[in-house]
Parts: structure tokens; sequence; C-alpha cells
């Protein structure tokens, strides 16, 4: 191998590592930016609610869905049935919970980051990525014959 051609591979090599160590950060951060809600029954619900463990709660309209904080931390959602709210709400201020009610707008916006994403991010991270490195290869491989026609 000639300096040349060692100095190209360790750039081809430098730069697909630098596109791994960039779209890694990419995947993670959707994970990490908000809490995990579990779901539960309108019986685990209405236990907390006489047990006084809620501390806060927020109501999504457009989704029909609870979000509770515990008062030990713990998030979770309870999903009510049409028509519903009115009564949850009623009870919760019986119980001096604090209660958010969501616009419609920021309502909106979390019916569309409700929906899970899978890993459609990675593939396409990862397909790029694919395509980057078969793309250099094929360009070491074209200089590799020129430069040996040449000679």
């Amino acid at each position: 191998m000639t300096a040349l051609t060692r100095a190209r591979l360790l750039a081809v090599a430098a730069i697909s590592t630098l596109c791994i160590v960039l779209a890694a950060p990419i995947t993670a951060a959707g994970a990490a930016a908000s809490p995990q809600y579990t779901k539960e029954s309108q019986q685990a619900y209405e236990g907390q609610l006489k047990a006084g463990e809620i501390a806060s709660a927020t109501f999504n309209k457009r989704l029909r869905s609870l979000r509770l904080t515990l008062k030990n931390g713990e998030h979770v959602l309870y999903r009510y049935p049409k028509k519903g709210s009115k009564a949850l709400q009623d009870a919760l201020k019986a119980k001096h919970v604090p209660v958010t009610i969501l616009k419609p707008s920021e309502a909106a916006s979390e019916a569309k980051s409700s929906k899970k994403p899978g890993h459609k991010l990675r593939y396409i991270v990862g397909g790029v990525l694919l395509v980057v490195i078969v793309l250099a290869g094929l360009v070491l491989l074209f200089n590799r014959g020129r430069r040996a026609r040449e000679e």
C-alpha cells in the first residue's frame, strides 16, 4: 500500500467513526426527554385517590387521559371513558389535588408525540451510514484501479 492510499483509508475510517458517534445521541435523545407513565386501571386510580397518594393531575381531554404524579414520585396514566372528565375533576378537587387541564394546542402536540416512532430513526441513520460507507469504498476502489493503470 502506498502512503496516499493509507491516508485515504484512515480518512474514510475517521469519517465513518464520526458518523457513528454523531448518530448515537440522536437515537438516545428521545428516550430520556419525558417521564415514563405506567398505565393503570380505574380501581387502582380510585384506591390512590382514597388513600391520598396523588400529588398532581393533568387532563388531556383530546386523548381522554389523566396523567397523575404520585407523592412517591411515580407517574401513572389513567384513560377515562367519554364524558368522564368532569366527575374526575370534581373528585380530585375535593381531595385538594392540583389539577391542570391542557390547552387544545398542547393536547394536540401531545397526541402527536404519544405515537411511538419505533425504530424508524435508527433505520434511517443506519441506512445513511451504510450508503456513506459503500460510496467511500467504491471511490477507493475506483481510485486504486485508475492509479494502477497510470503506472
